[in-house]
């Protein structure tokens, strides 16, 4: 029986487990769907459900506390200005985990998690305004 048993340690130390959320959680954000282990996608949904919620109230207070689970300025921006008010209707389930077949190395269970409704031009959107920028720099 799983009695008192919270969260997934994935054999990892407090601060490290912290540090995976903090950045798989903006990686998230950014991209909207990102590929990562089954186990690693069940516990970032709990993570990234309780953002957007926070992302939903939209106040100064829920700012600040999304700020310190993230670590990058701009993924607290995008939350709250484009994520927040995206849900703002439904009433929870924000993220989906989809399975996504197993890893040739190891054959560890792979998972796709991502945004519902997500925005598929924001994948890989940084990349593109980057070799814009460098195109343009390059003329």
């Amino acid at each position: 029986m799983r009695h008192a048993r919270g969260y997934r340690r994935l054999n990892r130390t407090h601060e490290h487990r912290k540090a995976l959320w903090a950045n798989m959680a903006g990686s998230l954000i950014e991209h909207e769907q990102i590929k990562t282990t089954l186990p690693k996608a069940k516990e970032l949904r709990r993570v990234a459900e309780k953002l957007v919620t926070l992302a939903k109230r939209g106040d100064i207070h829920a700012r600040r506390q999304a700020a310190a689970q993230l670590k990058q300025d701009a993924h607290v921006a995008k939350l709250f200005d484009v994520l927040g008010p995206r849900y703002k209707e439904r009433q929870g389930g924000y993220v989906r985990v989809l399975k996504a077949g197993f890893r040739y190395g190891d054959m560890a269970p792979m998972a796709i998690i991502e945004f519902v409704d997500r925005d598929p031009e924001a994948k890989g959107a940084a990349d593109r305004a980057r070799v814009a920028a460098e195109e343009a720099a390059g003329e």
